[in-house]
């Protein structure tokens, strides 16, 4: 046996020693129900959490080693060399990753019916899917990794497989619907943290995994795939240190919990992530700079890291010491936390929601553009300092329709709905366009270490100007999408049906931050796109959306029956319970909201109009200046055979 295949077996056998370890440990182990009562028996309890720790794995061999083949290694308009190996690797992990996940759907089936594997039937099966959420999260992922391993066997170009690299890091969140988070109070932010926490782990874990395996193979590549790797080390062990940390006190609860069994767990899985966290970077900067030793220090990481993977898997299986039940009215279960106050000026503009999706997009927005500006800065590169203040000033607006005030109260009240759809659609992605991000991500991403190479760079340049691209930044696409989807949500059940899970309340807040950014790329937009629109269509294309915005508002406004009316009565808010007064408010506040991106867009598109004729005026003149005004010369010649005849 090869000395991958040794250490891999090595891992998986720590891997499950952890888990009966702490399942005994937790008191989680199975045990036999009183006589009477349906049971799925022990086999079923001791497969579970083993079934889950093999997707887990599965999950993370897949994304690292198309992690390496796509952006570590460098690698040509197809992949080659070792390159060509991972993805095989990786069409293998996927196939596992695949019927592991098969395995603990079906686990999963037995152990909510209380009937063992051979008691199941198909109805059972697709009454899982169909009517619980982690049902349809676990076939989400099987489907996924499904499509992955299919990818990974048709292709070695790396663009494709860059594609097929976000399918899996998007297979890996559905899963976050499985677990305590779905469940309990403040069900955005425990669903959001957990959704990055695990999509954090896979990179982090799945990388070092692949760069393990490229050690051990001894290529002499692997000094510029740690380099490149190190960076995104860093991103992915803020991002679990930080989620896992915010998960784990929406579930602890309190500092007096710490002692139970959940909160030792707890404990122990956050001591080895801070301890590979901080001795791995040391180490491995010591190791790289000697040009030795890698290998031997990343496996004994990879060990420590399946160990933590373990603990995970037994967390997810040990009772909370916040309940699951802390949701008790219909009310909370819709709003996944207690019904609001009710609002005041103070409230509005200084609550505070806690909104996974919000958050989430504030503070990685601001770190990544800031980090892009400081790395600028640091090499001497000049970056507009009112960009930056765009950029920021959108953000800060997106947090506000999100996690501040007005996002607390747009679940429950039509006109603070309306109010966070203008602020996420119309006036937050003007400011964002007008930071240019894709430019700052174009200065800073790594380029390429050899000609020809698919740097990171060279992705996003080619996602730019792909025929995906181009279709959704031609301008009536851009505008149908911006101006259908208003009439298309409200005046339709669409509405109601998104209102009453969270996912879809994500859903539309999502949609309308880009439908929003789409239509003001295309119109404001300073990036790279790929088409060219003159200043007097943008300005045409603004004209023409301005009319589909007023009607939809005082079609909202005359409306006599309330929009998503059966939502808002099980509601049963304590204020404002004139449903069809609090509509008509929301269609006039719409209304309003219209004017102020119509004179910000104005304003931006008269000065990119200004300043097209300034760089056209420059051009001609320096061409004047090559060629000693041929042009004119050439004027003035015909004018004066004109007058000659």
């Amino acid at each position: 046996m090869r000395a991958p295949a040794r250490l891999a077996a090595a891992g998986l056998l720590i891997g499950l020693a952890v888990v009966v370890a702490a399942m005994t440990l937790a008191g989680t182990t199975p045990q036999a129900a009183p006589p009477g009562i349906p049971d799925p028996g022990p086999l079923v309890g001791w497969a579970l959490p083993i079934a889950r720790l093999l997707t887990d794995l599965g999950a993370v061999a897949t994304v690292g080693f198309l992690l390496v083949a796509v952006l570590l290694l460098p690698s040509g308009a197809q992949l080659q060399g070792l390159s060509v190996q991972a993805v095989r690797v990786a069409s293998w992990t996927a196939i596992g990753w695949a019927a592991a996940g098969l395995v603990l759907l079906v686990l999963n089936v037995s152990d909510i019916f209380a009937r063992p594997v051979t008691g199941l039937n198909i109805d059972l099966l697709g009454s899982f899917i169909i009517d619980f959420a982690p049902g349809r999260a676990f076939a989400l992922q099987v489907l996924g990794a499904l499509i992955v391993a299919v990818v990974c066997r048709w292709t070695l170009a790396p663009r494709p497989l860059a594609v097929t690299l976000g399918i899996a890091l998007a297979t890996v969140v559905p899963v976050a619907f499985a677990g305590h988070a779905a469940n309990a109070g403040s069900h955005t932010l425990a669903v959001f943290s957990l959704m990055l926490h695990l999509v954090g782990i896979v990179v982090w874990v799945g990388g070092l995994l692949a760069l393990a395996w490229v050690a051990l193979r001894g290529s002499k590549r692997l000094p510029e795939a740690i380099a490149r790797y190190s960076p995104i080390a860093l991103w992915a062990f803020v991002t679990v240190g930080a989620s896992g940390l915010i998960n784990a006190a929406l579930r602890l609860g309190s500092w007096s919990q710490i002692t139970s069994p959940y909160g030792l767990l707890v404990v122990a899985k956050t001591a080895a992530l801070v301890a590979l966290g901080v001795f791995g970077v040391l180490q491995r900067r010591r190791i790289v700079r000697e040009d030795k030793g890698f290998a031997r220090l990343v496996v004994t990481e990879l060990f420590v890291m399946v160990s933590a993977m373990a603990l995970a898997v037994v967390l997810a299986r040990t009772p909370t010491p916040v309940g699951e039940d802390v949701l008790q009215t219909p009310a909370e279960r819709l709003l996944g936390a207690p019904m609001p106050e009710a609002p005041s000026v103070a409230r509005v503009f200084l609550g505070w929601s806690a909104n996974g999706f919000g958050l989430a997009f504030t503070v990685f927005a601001i770190a990544l553009y800031v980090t892009g500006v400081v790395m600028l800065h640091r090499r001497g590169d000049h970056w507009p300092v009112g960009r930056t203040v765009s950029w920021l000033v959108g953000v800060v607006v997106v947090a506000w329709a999100t996690i501040g005030g007005i996002g607390q109260y747009s679940h429950v009240m039509f006109s603070m709905h309306m109010i966070s759809h203008m602020m996420l659609s119309m006036i937050a992605p003007i400011f964002l366009v007008l930071g240019a991000p894709i430019t700052l991500a174009l200065r800073t991403l790594p380029g390429a270490r050899r000609p020809g190479e698919n740097s990171p760079r060279a992705l996003l340049m080619a996602a730019v100007h792909s025929r995906l691209a181009r279709f959704f930044t031609h301008p009536v696409v851009a505008a149908i999408i911006f101006m259908g989807s208003l009439y298309a949500l409200y005046f339709s059940n669409l509405f109601e049906v998104l209102m009453r899970t969270h996912s879809g309340h994500v859903f539309m807040e999502a949609h309308f931050l880009l439908a929003g950014v789409l239509f003001y790329y295309v119109v404001i937009g300073v990036d790279p796109s790929p088409r060219t629109v003159p200043p007097l269509v943008r300005f045409g294309l603004l004209m023409i959306s301005i009319p589909f915005h007023a009607f939809f508002s005082v079609a909202v406004m005359s409306a006599d029956y309330v929009i998503a009316e059966r939502f808002y009565t099980v509601l049963d808010r304590p204020y404002a319970t004139d449903l069809l007064a609090d509509q008509y408010l929301g269609g006039g506040i719409a209304w309003a909201t219209g004017e102020v991106p119509l004179v910000l867009v104005m304003a931006a598109i008269f000065v990119q109009w200004f300043r097209s004729d300034a760089r056209e005026a420059k051009r001609l003149d320096r061409k004047a200046d090559r060629d000693h005004d041929a042009e004119l010369e050439k004027y003035n010649a015909y004018l004066q055979s004109l007058d000659r005849k």
